[in-house]
């Protein structure tokens, strides 16, 4: 034999021995991807292609109000806890109730809170990641100071009965209004005032960067940013929006006996004190972030409303008779809606309940495993995360009887004390939402005005749409008009 032949047939030997050892290589790692290692036993579930995972089924836009095939799908084949891989992070999606809970109340011993890429690149990773919790919590006695039950009797509840008042007024006379846009530039205008002093005429610009912030949020699962990408026009979104922040924060730094009764006021403060918890980039970042939760999902609630209502007559029928019935114990004709008013409202209450549960417009908050954690018989490894899906627990029909069924009678005093271990509408633990009371109030009012002076006609629309966790109200048109 030659040389050459012998040469050839080495370098053959060697490609194949190369090409063999890539496949090996190939087929350990797809199955390590599969079967990821573990100290106990994983939640069943499938972790989808490599890399991508299961991301693009779980972002998948579902055109109703159900919850979307993903979860279903997963709930029935393998129960309420499932393992996934989602944006090439192994996750443990949680449906069930307890477990959830579970969760929220070991933030900070087994858990930590973990936020996606995409909301730490808009909102500030500093902010949200590396600030102690002494910071988040100076945050959250803020926002309890303004939102609160106490502030809202003495100053809030008249001027947001007046606010609801003019915008509904405007919407009188024309032939058509799309019902998310005039109830967020509602919500808006008074999270602007009340946040950071900004005038309603003046908030328009600032809710249209964060429109543009949130479509991109819910809908982007792998974020690129390059000119002419979603990505891309949210981030200039995030940019103007950090600009306008900016200098509200540097113009009420120069003058701090300028006040205006909002969250900026306090943050003031507390960045002029002697030792202060917080810096100014903290502050705008935390400022950003309050302005699109304040709005956002509570204008997707009241667009859903006005749908519920018009589909359900008899909910309709007995909120104007029970409301009709505090219009004529008042003592004045111009007396405005009371706290005393609010909390008497027992059907109301069931109904505020009822759009919550159905809507759920909170999104499924994450958490990252700190040790191996061992929940009902199965070990969530050290470093994964755990998503919490309060949509999945509202939606699920061994929890709640028909599920998407709007009825407020679910929630009688009978019924209510079972109902609500079931029911997480705003979170929980350390992290529940601290304008809870204020929410449900602002959702009272609002049936309020609408089911005592108005009636509206459908026009167009009216369907919403989830992306993952998140309802996203589609255009609803509608012709409000004064009831005779």
């Amino acid at each position: 034999m030659e040389k050459s032949e012998i040469f050839v047939g080495a370098h053959s030997y060697a490609a194949l021995c190369a090409f063999t050892l890539i496949i090996g290589w190939l087929a350990h790692w797809v199955y390590r991807w599969i079967n990821p290692p573990c100290n106990g036993r994983l939640p069943p579930g499938s972790m989808g292609f490599p890399i991508v995972g299961e991301t693009f089924q779980f972002f998948r836009t579902s055109p109703s109000i159900d919850m979307p095939i993903y979860y279903k799908r997963r709930l029935e084949r393998y129960g309420p806890i499932f393992k996934t891989n989602i944006g090439g992070q192994h996750v443990v999606i949680s449906l069930d109730p307890e477990v959830n809970q579970f969760i929220f109340q070991q933030e900070g011993k087994l858990f930590q809170s973990w936020f996606p890429e995409t909301t730490l690149n808009i909102f500030g990773k500093k902010t949200l990641t590396t600030y102690n919790r002494t910071a988040h919590k100076l945050i959250r006695s803020f926002v309890c100071k303004l939102y609160g039950p106490e502030n809202v009797k003495k100053s809030l509840l008249p001027e947001l009965e007046n606010s609801m008042r003019e915008s509904l007024a405007s919407w009188i006379g024309k032939p058509s209004v799309e019902v998310n846009d005039g109830v967020s530039n509602m919500i808006f205008g008074l999270a602007a005032k009340h946040l950071i002093g900004l005038d309603i005429t003046n908030s328009g610009e600032l809710k249209k960067n964060f429109q543009e912030i949130f479509q991109v949020m819910v809908s982007i699962p792998f974020p690129i940013y390059f000119p002419g990408t979603s990505f891309y026009r949210c981030m200039q979104g995030r940019r103007n929006v950090w600009t306008t922040l900016t200098n509200v924060m540097k113009k009420r730094l120069s003058a701090p006996g300028n006040k205006f009764g909002d969250l900026v006021d306090l943050i003031v403060e507390e960045l002029r004190s002697e030792n202060p918890t917080i810096d100014e980039s903290f502050a705008i970042d935390t400022l950003s972030g309050l302005l699109f939760a304040s709005f956002a999902p509570l204008s997707c609630t009241l667009t859903t409303t006005f749908k519920f209502l018009n589909d359900n007559p008899e909910v309709f029928d007995k909120l104007k008779e029970e409301h009709e019935m505090i219009l004529k114990k008042r003592e004045g004709a111009n007396s405005g809606f009371t706290w005393e008013e609010y909390k008497s409202l027992k059907f109301s209450t069931q109904v505020v309940n009822e759009i919550n549960r159905i809507t759920t417009v909170i999104p499924g908050g994450f958490r990252k495993a700190l040790t191996d954690v061992e929940v009902n018989g199965y070990t969530i490894p050290s470093g994964w995360l755990v998503m919490i899906s309060p949509m999945g627990v509202h939606l699920n029909p061994k929890l709640f009887e028909d599920p998407l069924k709007f009825d407020p009678w679910r929630w009688t005093e009978e019924k209510r004390i079972s109902m609500q271990r079931n029911f997480m509408p705003f979170g929980g633990g350390i992290r529940m939402c601290p304008a809870v009371e204020f929410n449900k109030l602002f959702i009272t009012l609002f049936l309020h005005i609408v089911v005592t002076e108005y009636r509206w006609k459908d026009i167009d629309g009216g369907n919403v749409k989830r992306i993952s966790e998140v309802l996203v109200a589609q255009e609803y048109h509608i012709q409000l008009v004064p009831q005779t």
